[in-house]
C-alpha cells in the first residue's frame, strides 16, 4: 500500500483510500498450452491475456499511487495471499481493507470468482463509507438485455459516481 495520508500534492485535496477488486489467480490452462504461452512470451514478447490484465492493473495502481492516493491491491498487499490454504484469512483481511476504503475500483472479469465475492461484499457493505465505485476497464463492459453481473456492476458505478454519495462531500 502506498504510505502517507493527508493532502495530495499540497492542493488541499484529500487522499483517496482505494480498494482494487480484480482477478488475482491465473486461470488453469492445460500444461502444454501454458508452456507455449511462456515460450511465446519469452521469445517474442507476446503476453497472454492474464499477464496483460495484471500489467494493466499494476499500471492503474501505480498511477493512483503516484497521484498520492493510498491503494490496497489484494494481489500485492494481502499478507495471506500465498499462505492461506482455505481462503478465510484472505477474505477477512480484504473485508477489513474494504471497510477502510472510501472508493472501490474494479477490473471487471466475470470469470473471476474472487471478484464476484468482493462485489457481493461491496454490496453488503454499500452503506458503510463508499463515495465511488469505479470500473477500471469500463470500455470492456457491455450491458446485457437480461439479468447479469455486467448490469449490476454498471448500475453500482452509476449510483456511486457523484460528488455527494452516502452523505460524503467531495472537497
Amino acid at each position: 500500500m502506498s504510505a502517507g495520508s493527508g493532502p495530495v500534492s499540497g492542493f488541499g485535496a484529500e487522499v483517496r483510500k482505494i480498494f482494487v477488486v480484480c482477478p488475482i489467480r491465473r486461470p488453469h490452462v492445460e500444461f502444454l498450452r501454458r508452456i507455449l504461452q511462456t515460450v511465446f512470451q519469452t521469445l517474442f514478447g507476446i503476453e497472454d491475456r492474464w499477464t496483460k490484465t495484471q500489467n494493466a492493473i499494476k499500471a492503474c495502481v501505480a498511477k493512483l499511487e503516484k497521484e498520492g492516493h493510498e491503494v490496497y491491491w489484494p494481489a500485492r498487499d494481502n499478507p495471506y495471499q500465498n499462505t492461506d490454504k482455505i481462503g478465510i484469512q484472505i477474505i477477512t483481511f480484504n473485508r477489513q481493507k474494504m471497510l477502510w476504503a472510501n472508493e472501490i475500483h474494479i477490473w471487471y472479469d466475470k470469470g473471476s470468482v474472487g471478484s464476484m465475492f468482493d462485489i457481493g461484499m461491496f454490496f453488503a457493505l454499500v452503506r458503510s463509507n463508499f463515495k465511488k465505485f469505479v470500473i477500471i476497464n469500463r470500455n470492456k463492459i457491455k450491458p446485457t438485455p437480461h439479468k447479469s453481473f455486467e448490469n449490476v456492476v454498471l448500475t453500482l458505478a452509476k449510483e456511486f459516481d457523484n460528488p455527494v454519495a452516502n452523505a460524503f462531500k467531495e472537497i
